[in-house]
C-alpha cells in the first residue's frame, strides 16, 4: 500500500504544475501513508515528506524542494521494498525449515510404515502410507495435497491436522508470491515509464534490470544481458564502460540518441540493508532541454547585444557632434545633460560589449591570437585606458614592474582588457585621493600581474563566487554593472593557460591578480 501511495505522489509531483488536482491527490495519498507506517525509519521519512510538501504548498511556484520530496518518496519506497524482500526471505526460510523437518518426519514415518506393513494389519499401515505420501508432496511444495481418512481415532486427527497445515502453507505461499509479483510488476512499470535511463546491478556487478530508455541509450536488450557480469559487457560497450567508471556525478555525458546529440548526468545510488551494500542503481538523467534553453538564451543575448551596439554608437557620435563648438554653443545645463548622455552611452556600450563577449565565450566563437607579448606594453595600454577615470577621483596609479621579466604568451588585446577591468573595478571601489598599485613580478607559472586597491574590501563569504557570472558583491554603494567583467576575465586568463585569483579583507582593500606563462 505504501508503494501505491508513493507512486501516486510521484505522479502528482510530476503533474504539479499542469494539473489542478495534483496537490489534492498528493495530500490524500500522503495522509494515507501517514496512517500506514510499518517499517523502521518510515515514520521519519514520512514526516520529512510532509514538511517538504508543506513548504511546497506555502510557495507553489518554487520547485527547489522537488529533489527533497523525491528523495523522501524514494526512501519510503526503498524501506517498503526491503521489507517485502525480508518477508519473502522469511517465507523462504520457513519453507526450507518445513521441508527439512518434514523430510525428517517423512524418513521416520517411512521406516515406521515399513515396520507396520510387515508387522501390523492394513488398518494401521494404510493411514501411515497416505500420511507419508502427503508429507512427500508437502516436501516438494505441493501444498494442494490433502489426506482424507474416515476415522475418528488418532490417525483421523493427524490427517485433519495435516490438511490444516497444508492449507495454511498454500495460503501463505500464494498470498506472498502474488503480492511480491504484483509489486515487482508495478515497480517495473514505473521504471519503464521514466524518461531517465536506469540500470540496476547486484553486489556482484551483475545486471538485474534495465528500463527502455537505458536500452535505447546503450543499444542493448535487457533480455540478452540480464544476469550477466557488467564489466564483461563494458568491454564491447563504451557507454557501459563509462557508467561503471568512478566519475563525478556532476560531469555531463554527451550521447547520440534519437538521431541527435543529447546530454546526460550520471547518478549512482547504493542500495543498502543495514549499512551493507547489496547493489547499485545507475540513473542517467536527461539534461538536454536545459542545454537547449541555455543555447537559446546565449543566442538571444548575443543577438540583442550585437543589435544594440550600432544605435548606441550612433548616440555617442551624435553626442560628440553636439559637443563640437562649430555646431553651436551649449549652456551649462545643456553641457551637463550632454555629459550624462555620453556617460550613459559609454555604460550601455560597455554592458553590451560584456554580454557579447560572454555569449561568444559560451558558444566557443571567440578567437585568441596568442603570441609573445611585452609586459610593459600590457601595463602601458591599461594605464592609458584607465587614467582618465582615475583622474576624476584624484587617484594615483603606481606601477611596480620588475625590469628583468620575460615576454609572456598572451593575446595582447584580451589580456589588456582583463587588466583594464581590474583597474576600473579598483577605481570604482577606491576612496577619493587614495592610491592604486600595479605589481608585475616573476611567479611560479611565469609572470604575475596584480592590481591592489585600498577600498572597503570583500567579505570572506563572497570570495568563492566573485568570478561567477552575473554575481555582484552586495554593498552600500550599489555600484552599477552586469557582474560579468570578472567572469569574462577568468575565461580569458584560463583560455590563455593562466590562473586568476583574489585576496581581500574587509576594510583593508582587495588584491586581484592573474599569472601568464613566460614566452
Amino acid at each position: 500500500e505504501s508503494l501505491v501511495y508513493c507512486n501516486n505522489m510521484s505522479n502528482a509531483l510530476e503533474n504539479m504544475e499542469t494539473s489542478r488536482d495534483a496537490k489534492a491527490i498528493f495530500d490524500s495519498n500522503l495522509t494515507k501513508q501517514e496512517g500506514n507506517i510499518t517499517e523502521v525509519g518510515e515514520k521519519e521519512a514520512t514526516v520529512e515528506l510532509r514538511k517538504n510538501f508543506q513548504e511546497l504548498q506555502a510557495n507553489p511556484k518554487d520547485p527547489s524542494n522537488y529533489p527533497e520530496i523525491r528523495r523522501s518518496l524514494i526512501q519510503i519506497q526503498q524501506l517498503n521494498e526491503m521489507a517485502i524482500l525480508r518477508k519473502y526471505d522469511a517465507v523462504q526460510k520457513t519453507s526450507e525449515n518445513a521441508k527439512f523437518w518434514l523430510s525428517i518426519i517423512f524418513t521416520i514415518l517411512t521406516l515406521v510404515s515399513f515396520i507396520f506393513i510387515f508387522n501390523l494389519p492394513g488398518v494401521i499401515s494404510n493411514p501411515i502410507s497416505r500420511l507419508s505420501e502427503g508429507i512427500t508432496a508437502i516436501a516438494k511444495k505441493e501444498y494442494q495435497k490433502r489426506i482424507y481418512l474416515q476415522q475418528d481415532d488418532e490417525f483421523g486427527e493427524l490427517a485433519n491436522a495435516f490438511n490444516e497445515m497444508a492449507g495454511k502453507l498454500d495460503e501463505y505461499e500464494n498470498s506472498n508470491l502474488a503480492q511480491i509479483k504484483f509489486e515487482k510488476t508495478r515497480i517495473e512499470t514505473i521504471i519503464n515509464q521514466m524518461r531517465d535511463g536506469i540500470v540496476g546491478l547486484n553486489e556482484k556487478k551483475e545486471i538485474l534490470f534495465m528500463n527502455a530508455v537505458a536500452e535505447k541509450l546503450l543499444g542493448l536488450n535487457e533480455k540478452d544481458i540480464n544476469g550477466k557480469y557488467a564489466p564483461d559487457i563494458a568491454l564491447k560497450n563504451d557507454l557501459m564502460r563509462t557508467l561503471l567508471q568512478d566519475r563525478p556525478n556532476t560531469e555531463e555525458l554527451k550521447i547520440f540518441a534519437d538521431k541527435k546529440e543529447s546530454f546526460f548526468t550520471k547518478e549512482t545510488i547504493n542500495v543498502q540493508i543495514e549499512s551493507q551494500v547489496i547493489g547499485q542503481v545507475i540513473v542517467l538523467k536527461n539534461v538536454t532541454p536545459f542545454h537547449e534553453l541555455n543555447e537559446a538564451k546565449t543566442n538571444f543575448i548575443a543577438t540583442v547585444s550585437h543589435e544594440l551596439k550600432t544605435p548606441i554608437s550612433s548616440i555617442k557620435m551624435s553626442a560628440k557632434l553636439l559637443d563640437d563648438a562649430r555646431i553651436g554653443t551649449l549652456s551649462l545645463e545643456q553641457e551637463d545633460l550632454l555629459q550624462s548622455i555620453k556617460d550613459d552611452a559609454d555604460r550601455l556600450l560597455k554592458i553590451t560589449g560584456e554580454l557579447l563577449q560572454m555569449a561568444q565565450l559560451e558558444t566557443g566563437h571567440i578567437q585568441l591570437k596568442i603570441q609573445p607579448t611585452e609586459t610593459q606594453l600590457i601595463v602601458n595600454k591599461s594605464l592609458q585606458a584607465a587614467q582618465s577615470q582615475a583622474q576624476q577621483k584624484n587617484l594615483r596609479i603606481r606601477s611596480n614592474i620588475d625590469q628583468s621579466l620575460p615576454f609572456v604568451l598572451a593575446d595582447p588585446d584580451k589580456i589588456t582588457w582583463v587588466l583594464i577591468n581590474f583597474l576600473t573595478n579598483a577605481i570604482k571601489h577606491s576612496p577619493t585621493n587614495e592610491g592604486i598599485e600595479i605589481n608585475v613580478y616573476k611567479g611560479d607559472l611565469g609572470v604575475n600581474f596584480e592590481v591592489v586597491d585600498h577600498g572597503l574590501g570583500i567579505s570572506a563569504e563572497h570570495l568563492p563566487r566573485i568570478f561567477d557570472r552575473y554575481y555582484k558583491v552586495p554593498n552600500d554603494q550599489q555600484i552599477s554593472g552586469t557582474g560579468l567583467g570578472l567572469a569574462i576575465s577568468k575565461e580569458f586568463v584560463e583560455a590563455q593557460g593562466g590562473n586568476i585569483w583574489v585576496h581581500s579583507e574587509p576594510g583593508e582593500g582587495s588584491r586581484f591578480g592573474f599569472s601568464l606563462k613566460a614566452a
